[in-house]
């Protein structure tokens, strides 16, 4: 039997206790004290909580804040959301939450060790700021479901090629390459990319200054612990790359969201904030996710600002090669004469992300401190896939694939902008974007992006949030609507649900 409060906003006001000078992000704490208070059966099933922008009044919080704790705790099954109704705490929570609820002991506090004596957190301050900043992920899909951003088309991908290449190189492998090998990757594949690097993205660089790393993530995390001290200021772009921000926060820096105009980061906005930054991250080629360029005077007045600060530009150029409108913009790395930039690149997007294999193009005077730092990350990175891509690189595999991708994506994002246009009229303010593997889609004003994309996740249609990728309140929702990994019969199912689920007026 539920049981409803009509006045739920004083008991939920009682299990919260807000931080705002605390490392751990506001949304963060106040998820954390929710879940704990439904452990705790304080909040009881059936229990409807207070409206999102209520309860931000009452915390004198951002109802983002709030919305971001609602998805989460809706996502892992605590809350469920009813359209038109409300949200209230799970009917029936997963079995093994059952067992845990009440015990508090299982996760001891500072000032309480697990025996119930004073004593220290297991976890030192950066655990547990990791643990905290720790974003939710998509859960692992046999078949990628519309409309999950960031994945290629892996039902394309070329396997008895690439099949045929390893099977190649195991044969012909020599006992000696079984051993430990350069920390900072196998030198021909370093040549490989730094060749390639210099043809299609104007990336000027030696083979020495190519340092192989496990994918995007690992390379802005390499790169944070390398340049940022505790307390370092960082600007990242605002909508941006959500795990940037927690790279970034884990080595202790300060991160600092910058608004984007038409040209990219706005460096006028970064220098109304409070003092100077030490880094600023960003994706000129194609911006994550709101995808526009930035401009040349922009990429200048960054340079620029960037060898008069003494400071340095993290350059994540995550899917420069899918391009649909002429060639590839050159890399801001190209048009870098003081050495200030690190560039990042990854196979994940245009060979498959189970690859695990990106690279950083380091500055000439920093090549020695992070080759030092890979090696204590990373005894050596493993050899048989490097070998592997060493081959489709330098045989042609690759720029064939390509090909055959650019065309394919251009092809699914326009299958999904035509129904979008035809099933959702001027519901959604939808325009086509000249590369990358996703769209950005505006929402009506009267729609919350938040509430949107969990209605669609019980639809089985991924749908993140434009909001979910900002620390600011946006002028407008929308969602981020990934086509390349889908198929036409899956792109035109998915719409369909988008369109059930905007004529069930999700409102905010």
């Amino acid at each position: 039997m539920s049981t409803v409060n009509e006045h739920p906003t004083p008991l939920v006001l009682q299990c919260v206790e807000l931080d705002s000078d605390a490392a751990v992000p506001l949304y963060r704490q106040l998820y954390r004290d929710l879940r704990q208070a439904i452990l705790s059966s304080k909040l009881l099933s059936g229990m409807q909580l207070p409206a999102t922008r209520s309860l931000a009044e009452k915390l004198d919080i951002s109802r983002n804040t709030v919305l971001e704790a609602y998805d989460q705790l809706t996502a892992e099954g605590y809350l469920e959301s009813r359209v038109g109704s409300g949200t209230y705490v799970a009917q029936e929570l997963p079995e093994e939450l059952l067992h845990v609820r009440g015990q508090s002991h299982l996760h001891p506090s500072r000032d309480q060790a697990s025996d119930g004596s004073s004593g220290a957190s297991p976890l030192s301050a950066r655990g547990e700021l990791l643990t905290d900043i720790e974003l939710s992920s998509f859960r692992a899909d046999a078949k990628p479901r519309p409309f999950r951003p960031g994945l290629p088309a892996l039902d394309a991908f070329p396997i008895e090629t690439w099949s045929q290449l390893t099977g190649r190189r195991w044969r012909s492998l020599p006992a000696s390459m079984l051993g430990y090998r350069q920390s900072t990757g196998y030198p021909p594949l370093r040549k490989a990319i730094s060749a390639y690097l210099q043809e299609s993205r104007g990336v000027h660089c030696s083979p020495e200054q190519v340092i192989i790393v496990s994918g995007t993530q690992q390379a802005i995390t390499l790169t944070a612990h390398v340049l940022l001290d505790p307390g370092d200021r960082a600007w990242i772009e605002d909508p941006g790359y959500p795990r940037a921000q927690g790279a970034f926060r884990w080595a202790g820096a300060q991160t600092v969201p910058v608004p984007l105009d038409e040209e990219g980061l706005s460096l006028h906005q970064a220098r109304s904030t409070d003092g100077d930054a030490r880094l600023a991250y960003v994706t000129p080629s194609h911006q994550y996710p709101l995808g526009m360029t930035m401009s040349l005077s922009r990429r200048l007045e960054l340079l620029d600002w960037a060898e008069r600060s003494d400071a340095w530009i993290l350059e994540d150029d995550y899917d420069s090669e899918y391009r649909y409108e002429g060639r590839p913009i050159a890399a801001l790395q190209g048009l870098d004469d003081a050495g200030r930039v690190i560039y990042v690149g990854s196979f994940s997007k245009v060979l498959f992300p189970a690859l695990r294999l990106g690279y950083l193009v380091v500055p000439e005077a920093l090549v020695e401190s992070f080759a030092a730092a890979k090696s204590l990350v990373e005894r050596c990175p493993p050899l048989a896939p490097q070998m592997v891509v060493t081959d489709f690189l330098e045989e042609g595999h690759f720029e064939r694939h390509l090909r055959r991708m650019r065309t394919l994506y251009a092809e699914r994002q326009s299958i999904l902008i035509e129904a979008l246009e035809a099933e959702t009229g001027d519901q959604l303010d939808v325009s086509s974007d000249e590369a990358g593997l996703h769209l950005t889609v505006f929402l009506p004003n009267d729609l919350d992006d938040q509430a949107a994309s969990a209605a669609l996740r019980k639809r089985e249609v991924v749908a993140p949030p434009l909001s979910f990728y900002s620390q600011r309140s946006l002028d407008r929702d929308g969602l981020v609507l990934g086509y390349a990994a889908v198929d036409e019969a899956d792109i035109r199912a998915g719409v369909d649900q988008i369109s059930e689920t905007l004529n069930a007026s999700v409102k905010r």
